[in-house]
């Protein structure tokens, strides 16, 4: 039957008090997946340090810079800049450089340059800190440097693959056992291990507790989508869907403010993982969602939702559980050839289906793998601007704080263009759009202010791919196979962000590297995006066929719907 469970929103509004009331509530615990996708921006920071040495230092120098201590050098030493040449109270002269020292042997003065003997040493875990930008970091507490850097360069790599394996499973088990368990034991999860991290003993239990807190999160994430799309009416459904995307850029936002506020790490992460507590109040009392229950044949808990909306929404209770069952009857005996099909495989809905049968026919193969690019370079391109504004130059606070105010108005430009234009017509420009910018951003001279708004651009352009693509995936695709459409996509969206950390640090080996890359990927996808079908005003599939006739034959699916919404009205 088509369209079956949609009615319930023509009775009973599309999104009146009761579903705000949920909406509002999910969208607020999804605040917190943002905190923590970002947080690692400050715990991994690396401030500016030099080897240490043994003995008192009494006199620093670094080229025409003269000081007393190392702290008082320290902010002014540029990285790629010559060694701190410092005098100890023995002394002693050593030239520091960040992983090594070098004692001088018989100096004649204390002057920068010297052309004599020197003895190299290796540090061997001491080390000074600039702790003036930031106090305390994973990497200054367990000296991330050096031979060990790598370590915290796959901090957020190892996130992100907990993210990836959290989509898979949370995705998976929401179609078995329900949305609203999985949300209710993911936050739990959110709030108790972004605490646990914060008192990590090592970098070893540190790096295992965000894993699984990635999975949490990302659990949280793919299943709050499927909750927010299956309880709001069609008509206000892409802005439902595209403002989770807002509390995840809000929650950017909240990074930003906290690493300026708080610069000890531990702290800052306790501070983080408090910020959502509240829901854990009142996420107890969620209801399933409709079309789980009815799909799952559970047709009483169906119908005491329905009248429980309607109390709550201030209707009359008038709509029967089995109704959203039956078929129009007025489609010219269609229906009913419908129903007989029905009857002969009633085990549809229990049919295990497979990640192949996104692959069921050369059509819905070549729509998927569309689809899956999209989720990837929007992914790549979304964390690449995000994680490397602090890179930028300038106030890095300011920039990541940029980076997320930017997403806000992304999505309401996102939400006009899609119901007004159509989803691919808004898709595909985007992404062209941050092709361009990328490539801008390249050719324009090394002005930080101009880099960072063209930066701001890209991630404008492709936080819109990013937000659509959601839903777009969910109208893509029959209830059948729904979750596993956008928890593969998920997947998808996951490889590009594992990926994008690697492709951030590659700004040691050209400054305009991670860009290039993107630019060229948002180019090419985004010419892709024009061969997918439009599904704009159409119904949400619930089965493979209807999925598949998706822009195939648009004037005699009009029709139908016309009628069908007629149908709704007239009763």
């Amino acid at each position: 039957a088509k369209m079956t469970v949609e009615r319930m929103f023509d009775e009973y509004g599309h999104f009146k008090r009761f579903q705000a009331c949920l909406y509002f509530a999910a969208v607020f615990q999804a605040t917190s997946c943002g905190i923590h996708y970002l947080a690692s921006v400050f715990l991994v920071e690396t401030p500016n340090f030099v080897c240490s040495v043994p003995g008192n230092i009494t006199d620093v120098l670094y080229g025409n810079i003269t000081g007393s201590s190392l702290e008082s050098v320290l902010p002014v030493i540029k990285p790629a800049g010559g060694p701190l040449v410092v005098r100890t109270s023995e002394g002693e002269q050593w030239e520091l450089s960040r992983c090594r020292s070098a004692l001088r042997i018989n100096p004649q003065d204390f002057a920068y340059d010297y052309y004599g003997n020197k003895t190299m040493k290796d540090c061997s875990g001491n080390f000074v800190y600039d702790h003036t930008e930031v106090h305390n970091s994973i990497v200054t507490d367990w000296d991330l440097v050096c031979e060990n850097e790598w370590l915290a360069k796959l901090c957020q790599p190892t996130f992100m693959l907990g993210v990836l394996v959290g989509a898979l499973l949370f995705g998976d088990i929401a179609d078995r056992i329900g949305r609203v368990k999985i949300l209710m034991i993911t936050s739990l999860c959110q709030f108790a291990l972004g605490v646990a991290v914060a008192f990590s003993l090592n970098y070893y239990f540190f790096v295992v507790l965000r894993f699984l807190l990635a999975m949490a999160s990302s659990g949280y994430l793919v299943v709050v989508f499927v909750y927010v799309t299956e309880f709001t009416g069609s008509k206000v459904r892409t802005w439902t869907s595209m403002h989770i995307h807002a509390a995840f850029a809000v929650g950017i936002m909240v990074v930003a403010l906290m690493g300026y506020l708080v610069r000890v790490w531990w702290i800052y992460q306790i501070i983080l993982s408090i910020c959502t507590s509240p829901f854990l109040l009142f996420c107890w009392k969620f209801p399933e969602t409709p079309f789980y229950l009815m799909a799952k044949g559970r047709y009483q808990e169906a119908q005491a939702l329905l009248d429980t909306i309607a109390r709550f929404n201030g209707l009359e209770c008038r709509l029967k559980a089995e109704d959203l069952l039956e078929p129009m009857k007025s489609e010219n005996g269609k229906a009913l050839l419908e129903k007989e099909e029905k009857e002969e495989r009633p085990a549809q809905p229990e049919k295990k289906l497979s990640i192949l049968d996104l692959f069921c026919s050369w059509r819905m193969a070549g729509r998927t793998c569309t689809v899956w690019a999209i989720w990837f370079i929007g992914s790549l391109g979304y964390y690449v601007f995000s994680l490397g504004s602090v890179n930028l130059g300038g106030n890095q606070y300011v920039n990541l704080f940029l980076a997320g105010a930017v997403e806000l108005p992304s999505y309401l430009v996102g939400c006009f263009a899609m119901d007004r234009i159509g989803r691919k017509k808004t898709c595909a420009p985007a992404l062209l759009l941050a092709g361009v910018a990328c490539m801008l951003i390249i050719v324009v001279p090394e002005i930080d202010s101009l880099a960072i708004a063209l930066s701001m651009i890209g991630k404008f352009a492709v936080a819109i791919a990013f937000g659509l693509i959601y839903l777009y995936t969910c109208e893509l695709y029959p209830t059948v196979i729904r979750t596993l459409a956008v928890g593969s996509g998920s997947m998808m969206c996951r490889v590009g962000s594992i990926v994008a950390p690697f492709c951030v640090y590659l700004v040691d080996v050209w400054v305009y590297l991670p860009q290039l890359i993107v630019g060229i990927l948002a180019f090419a996808i985004g010419v892709l995006t024009l061969l997918l079908p439009e599904t704009l005003g159409e119904p949400l599939p619930t089965t493979l066929e209807e999925a598949e006739s998706l822009g195939s034959n648009p004037r005699k699916k009009n029709s139908t719907n016309i009628i069908h919404h007629y149908i709704a009205e007239s009763k």
